[in-house]
């Protein structure tokens, strides 16, 4: 149970000490632990290093942050002094990597979570530099990373940037401990265990933490907190590969309640081990049933232990409401940081989420059992809101990962804490699963009548299918919670897809279109549907976009913003990527890898945009569906080119004839077109190679150039040399 002062909560809202003068300003002559963090330091609930201090704080620990600290040397590491119990890592509230880079891997124009938007202030793979600087730093102070990036790493996983599987987290950064998932609980349990004078060895028995083995280590066996349960699935999947026996490690059997994970040479090397790693460890994902997890890496072995508790609504209040100035921090002045002006004004009324979505993270990092706040918790903050002098009446979001899955569980414990389902709404709605809006509905009536409030909106995404359910929550909705504009996401119309995504079908979305409208014409209210959808998703490929594609034009849809499919760690997307498996049923399944291929998907999505016109007439043209190029009103491109086609055309040529010539806009990737390497352990024929070549000739491993550190990135916008890199370099023909 998460427990503190409760007299802290009324206390004056003051930042976290970001710099040593607020150190010393503080009288402290020591920090109990310093956070460090790739994102700026905005003290609002949305931001997980302002709520892990926040709590840190509460139960009595000394914190300090150290915000986008520069990574080429350890000094900042070195601000604070030496902490008292630990270092708190981590890559901030995106993984690094989709922080810095497209899905065509180029370097991205801005950084969301940094002053102005401005990049380059963090490094690829942040948690790996971070944790090799505060070891440098201060060597043999406990170092705990977390975050979504050690998350989502915690075992061996597959890189779509250097195409590979990399090993666990915990091998590359040395940490001692790595905290996944949502990490209240378990950053106390941490940090009062090494307040007692606890090594950090004597924690590994702590929910939602891994950590790795020395050769010489044995397995723990004292795991009082593990349900123990009867082995399941194939009992192939549980004997030692290289003994067909009883597995051992560091000479000792295995314990009975730890599932062995395919070890990372295995996975590394056969896409199919691969697939049964992931669909096992998708397995072990409810922490009422999870059992531990272990992987070898060579002769070490990384551990995983079963995932943190859910918080109980008590403990859900506890933490929001913790005295945040919901600011960023006052040295950034007047500097916007994007990702806070988006959440400033909008409250989370609930974490979690039970779609279980094969490219999302969330169920994978928040879990996917709903965790909700009190009704007066939320009204709290809200009124909270509207005493500050910035404040308009609007408040722009109640809502969370999914805004109308509030307070909605399985209506039987018993089953919910058996049951290894991996999605509560796929393929159809569980039975058991409550899906009352009743207390939602009340809880949007409520805020909206709150002194002072003008508008409440939902912005968060909604599910369709559980909306439908309640045509008075539809009503509420539409009556007054959106602004003209509802975004929702179908994400695709081809049913092959949307089985792949664990997404309903097409239909869904279609109804869901007629009620809203019917809905908002009630209302007397003119509004409109923001569908999202993903281009190059696996399952997908170009005649699945093109049905796509005329489903929007039959439909009068134009995305404005589409999403290029990114395979995220750990997620069964990324797996079914990699593979071209669906680990779940261990069948084939279309992956489209080439950059060409997923460039005409992208296309496709946005057929109507002049620019597009060249990219969507060769992909109609290669897929067989000329007949969709004409004047006719079910063709989807003219059958001559619009001057905008042309000119575009001729921009993006000297835009790639620049980024060619710096040489830093581009990282390498598996497009077989484009990069060497050998023949494919996919088995698919398509090249791949676990490094990659610079324009200058230079090879780059896992995000490192040689005559950097760990961590190097290039800065896009230098100058250096700029005008002798295009003399002397060769125009490269591979984009």
């Amino acid at each position: 149970m998460i427990s503190f002062d409760p007299k802290y909560s009324s206390a004056p809202a003051v930042p976290l000490v970001m710099t040593r003068a607020e150190m010393d300003a503080r009288g402290w002559q020591e920090v109990d632990i310093v956070f460090v963090t790739g994102d700026a330091y905005v003290d609002h609930p949305s931001f997980a290093m302002a709520i892990l201090g926040r709590l840190l704080e509460a139960a009595g620990y000394r914190v300090a942050l150290l915000s986008q600290p520069d990574w080429k040397t350890a000094d900042p590491w070195r601000t604070f002094g030496r902490p008292r119990l630990f270092f708190g890592v981590s890559a901030g509230n995106m993984d690094s990597m989709i922080n810095h880079y497209t899905a065509n891997r180029k370097v991205r124009n801005d950084d969301a979570y940094s002053p102005h938007g401005e990049i380059g202030r963090r490094p690829d793979r942040a948690t790996l530099a971070y944790c090799q600087r505060a070891r440098e730093a201060y060597p043999g102070v406990p170092v705990v990373a977390g975050g979504v990036e050690a998350s989502l790493r915690r075992i061996a996983h597959y890189d779509y940037w250097s195409d590979k599987v990399r090993r666990s987290i915990l091998m590359d950064s040395k940490a001692d401990l790595v905290c996944f998932g949502m990490g209240e609980r378990t950053i106390l349990d941490i940090a009062e265990g090494l307040d007692k004078g606890r090594p950090a060895q004597e924690l590994r028995g702590l929910r939602g933490v891994a950590y790795r083995l020395g050769a010489k280590e044995p397995v723990p066996t004292e795991t009082p907190w593990v349900l123990k349960s009867t082995r399941a699935g194939d009992p192939s999947e549980w004997r030692d590969s290289a003994t067909g026996g009883s597995p051992t490690f560091a000479g000792e059997p295995i314990p009975e309640d730890l599932v062995l994970l395919p070890s990372f040479e295995s996975v590394s090397q056969d896409p199919v081990e691969f697939a049964h790693l992931t669909r096992m460890a998708h397995h072990e994902t409810n922490p009422f049933n999870a059992r531990r997890l272990a992987q070898r890496h060579a002769d070490q072995m990384v551990v995983v232990n079963p995932p943190a508790l859910p918080l109980s609504r008590e403990e859900m209040d506890q933490v929001y409401g913790l005295p945040f100035t919901r600011r960023s921090h006052p040295s950034y002045g007047d500097a916007k940081i994007p990702a806070f002006e988006v959440v400033r004004t909008s409250v989370q009324i609930m974490r979690g989420c039970f779609g279980g979505c094969t490219f999302c993270s969330i169920t994978a990092h928040e879990g996917r059992i709903i965790q909700s706040r009190s009704r007066e918790s939320v009204l709290a903050e809200v009124q909270a809101m509207t005493k500050d002098d910035g404040f308009r009446g609007t408040v722009s979001d109640i809502g969370g990962p999914t805004a109308n899955m509030y307070e909605m569980r399985c209506t039987k414990p018993e089953v919910e804490a058996v049951c290894r389902r991996q999605s509560c709404v796929h393929p159809k709605i569980c039975k058991l699963l409550g899906t009352d809006h009743g207390p939602l509905k009340t809880l949007m009536r409520d805020t909206r009548n709150v002194p002072g409030v003008k508008k409440v909106f939902v912005a968060s995404g909604i599910r369709m299918d559980l909306a439908r359910r309640d045509r008075e929550y539809m009503k509420e909705l539409v009556t007054h919670h959106v602004g003209g504009y509802l975004k929702v996401a179908p994400e695709h119309s081809d049913p092959t897809v949307l089985e792949a995504m664990k997404k309903p079908g097409p239909e869904d979305f279609v109804e869901f279109g007629r009620e809203f409208h019917k809905a908002s014409r009630a209302a007397g209210k003119d509004q409109y549907l923001i569908p999202y959808y993903i281009a190059s998703h696996p399952g997908s490929d170009l005649h699945a976009m093109i049905d796509l594609a005329l489903f929007l034009k039959r439909n009068g849809y134009k995305p404005d913003q589409v999403q290029d499919f990114i395979p995220s760690p750990f997620d069964i997307a990324a797996c079914m990527y990699h593979t071209g498996l669906d680990p779940m049923t261990m069948k084939p399944i279309h992956v489209a890898r080439k950059m060409r291929d997923r460039k005409f998907q992208r296309a496709l999505l946005q057929f109507f945009k002049p620019e597009n016109y060249l990219e969507v007439r060769e992909a109609l043209l290669q897929a067989g569906r000329g007949d969709l190029i004409g004047d006719g009103c079910d063709c989807l491109i003219p059958s001559r080119p619009p001057k905008a086609a042309l000119d575009s055309r001729r921009r993006r040529a000297q835009q790639e004839w620049s980024e060619q010539a710096e040489g830093d806009h581009i990282r390498g990737g598996p497009d077989g077109e484009s990069r060497r390497g050998g023949s494919s352990a996919r088995g698919d024929g398509s090249a791949r190679s676990d490094s990659q070549t610079g324009n200058d000739g230079a090879v780059r491993r896992g995000g490192a150039e040689k005559g950097h550190g760990v961590g190097y990135r290039p800065h896009r916008k230098s100058q250096a040399g700029r005008g002798a890199r295009r003399s002397s370099r060769p125009q490269r023909k591979d984009r």
